[in-house]
């Protein structure tokens, strides 16, 4: 037993069930308001370290719940997306496991907008989208609502972008990244270095067995 299951024991009763729905449903909320007053709540919502320590602890989480975009169908194909994403991961995981796996994201971004005054929830939906595409590689979308494609390799995709991001960024890019990104490593990481670690020692045997035969 992993420390995600003894942590479900102990405290799977206390989770959220359809966490994406709800998060989702915010956003739209968040998007129609900042349009009737005219961009005032987007400021009011956006993470400021400098007035956070002023005493607007709210921005602490509120900045989790901005929409991703400004235009109008652009934000409904993402919250769209964001909720396919959520309840897959959930109906795989668990409620739990997922809303784990959430607040350890939204907990990397809050940390690196601590450190470097910079914090957005991009990269938070960005891992999410990296563990559907890990658990469910070949599922289909169609882009544009057009354009059927498998998600791996719009997980390709997005990986080359934010690593080219990394490369190029500033720091505080680089840090906002890599903390947001710590769902992923915690989650996945485990799985990868068992598959490193099976991949070579199936080269090494295999090697073994040719020179043997040599």
């Amino acid at each position: 037993m992993n420390w995600i299951d003894k942590l479900d024991r102990k405290f799977g009763r206390h989770s959220i069930s359809h966490l994406m729905y709800g998060i989702s449903a915010v956003m739209l909320i968040v998007y129609f308001a900042n349009l009737l007053t005219r961009g005032t709540v987007y400021q009011l919502l956006a993470f400021n370290r400098s007035l956070i320590f002023s005493g607007q602890i709210w921005r602490v989480i509120t900045f989790l719940i901005l929409p991703p975009n400004n235009s109008p169908i652009w934000i409904l194909f993402s919250l769209y997306f964001y909720c396919l994403i959520g309840n897959g991961l959930e109906q795989e995981w668990g409620s739990f496991r997922f809303n784990l796996f959430y607040l350890i994201g939204a907990f990397g971004a809050i940390i690196s907008g601590f450190l470097t005054g910079y914090a957005v929830n991009d990269y938070l939906n960005f891992s999410m989208f990296l563990a559907f595409a890990a658990i469910y590689p070949d599922f289909q979308i169609l882009v544009f609502f057009v354009l059927p494609i498998q998600v791996k390799y719009l997980a390709i995709l997005d990986v080359v972008f934010y690593a080219l991001s990394f490369i190029s960024g500033t720091f505080s890019t680089r840090i906002a990244i890599l903390m947001a990104l710590l769902n992923v490593i915690l989650f996945f990481g485990s799985d990868f270095y068992h598959h490193l670690k099976g991949e070579s020692s199936y080269r090494q045997t295999r090697n073994n067995w040719r020179n043997f035969y040599r």
